[in-house]
């Protein structure tokens, strides 16, 4: 059986990980939901990571959402679906908490779970063709707060609304103009475009962006900032990669960061 989820090195720093059920769209198992946060929150704790690359298989999907075979093994009343959430909100956080930045590559249909999961990543590249939506009233079904939270965060509370109670799909340029997606290009360009996106983060100074990733979430929490937190953001002037990143600026150079 091959694996579910896949992993691999592109370079020093960048790392794709890629939903792997090409013959089911890459509709999304619970094995999937669990193997899948726990590669990333392996990949966040090391140092060597700067970027992943978050993908499906193959072309013709991102995600379509959760297998509905497993509706009848998994999810069939309330007691199941609340132990079958555990492991996709884990999943969630796993994502929201990695400190490295994500980038999802999306080919294709990118659905329900799928695009629970595309809404955790930081930037978001999709082809002219990829569809986008949540139609999960036409199943009865309720978007549970760990799973909206992320959506919400990302487009706001109207737009979030608007997808779950029409339940349409619809195209990329109307996910871009709804704040979705970061960036629409070519169906055949996608992968590139992605690939030169993670390239662009990894070589940064990966502790900014580590910064850069919590201060983001912090602000949009909305509670008052503490003394501390004010502090950390200067945390920076005492790092190597500082007097890497200014010496390379006054040589005119490409700086080499290392992390620290």
């Amino acid at each position: 059986m091959a694996d579910l989820i896949l992993t691999e090195r592109d370079g020093e720093h960048v790392v794709t990980v890629t939903l792997n059920r090409p013959e089911k769209l890459n509709a999304l198992t619970r094995a999937m939901w669990r193997e899948l946060g726990q590669t990333v929150a392996a990949l966040g704790a090391d140092p060597s990571v700067r970027c992943i690359v978050l993908r499906g298989a193959g072309e013709r999907a991102f995600s379509p959402g959760n297998d509905i075979a497993e509706f009848a093994t998994d999810r069939s009343n309330k007691a199941q679906a609340i132990d079958y959430g555990a492991d996709m909100h884990r999943c969630a956080q796993q994502l929201a908490d990695c400190p490295v930045p994500l980038v999802a590559q999306i080919h294709g249909i990118c659905v329900g779970g799928g695009l629970e999961i595309a809404a955790l990543c930081d930037l978001r590249i999709c082809g002219e063709s990829s569809r986008f939506g949540a139609p999960i009233n036409k199943l009865g079904l309720v978007m549970a707060y760990a799973e909206m939270a992320p959506l919400v965060r990302l487009v706001g509370p109207a737009v979030a609304l608007e997808i779950l109670l029409e339940g349409r799909i619809f195209d990329a340029q109307e996910a871009k103009d709804k704040g979705l997606v970061t960036r629409v290009v070519a169906d055949d360009q996608v992968a590139a475009e992605a690939r030169a996106a993670a390239q662009r983060i990894a070589e940064g100074a990966p502790l900014v962006a580590r910064w850069h990733k919590k201060f983001a979430r912090r602000l949009a929490d909305g509670a008052p900032l503490t003394a501390a937190e004010r502090d950390e953001c200067f945390d920076c002037f005492d790092t190597e990669d500082f007097r890497i990143g200014y010496a390379a600026f006054l040589a005119k150079a490409n700086p080499e960061f290392v992390g620290r």
